[in-house]
């Protein structure tokens, strides 16, 4: 079988619980240099992805999302910010992203390049039969392994 793109691109992460904090989930990504964290639920299955997006969703006004236009509203929201401070306590599987941006461990390379086009996400974590995260691909080790194979002489 030909090797893809992305075999030598699974990088091993610290897996983020479910039932975690919001708080201590961003400190973890801070302290990874990651953009975003796969979730895991009770069980240890994959259910969802936490990160900076998502992080700001949790902390911001939930009508920021909302709007179309943001140019109105007050230039400091540190009132707001701070009300929604309590919002570190939550736990993480309240704002993670829940679509479908996972890949199995027989995932191709079309495949993957699909995730990240339909999704917006920076990481797909990869997983098995039975929904346990074996890793990550980043879109920028992706990409970069692209850039590298396409312009390779």
């Amino acid at each position: 079988m030909p090797r893809t793109l992305s075999d030598d691109l699974l990088r091993e992460v610290p897996i983020l619980r479910s039932e975690q904090s919001v708080g201590e989930a961003a400190q973890t990504l801070v302290e990874q240099g990651l953009p975003a964290l796969p979730v895991v639920n009770e069980d240890g299955r994959y259910c969802g992805i936490f990160g900076e997006r998502e992080f700001v969703a949790a902390v911001f006004p939930g009508y920021l999302g909302e709007l179309g236009y943001a140019g109105f509203v007050p230039h400091s929201l540190d009132d707001d910010i701070e009300k929604r401070s309590a919002g570190l306590a939550d736990p993480v599987g309240k704002h993670c992203n829940s679509e479908h941006v996972d890949v199995d461990e027989d995932h191709s390379d079309a495949g993957l390049a699909e995730t990240f086009l339909h999704h917006r996400v920076l990481i797909v974590p990869v997983v098995d039969s039975d929904r346990h995260v074996k890793g990550i691909v980043t879109r920028k080790d992706f990409f970069a392994a692209l850039v590298g194979r396409l312009t390779a002489p």
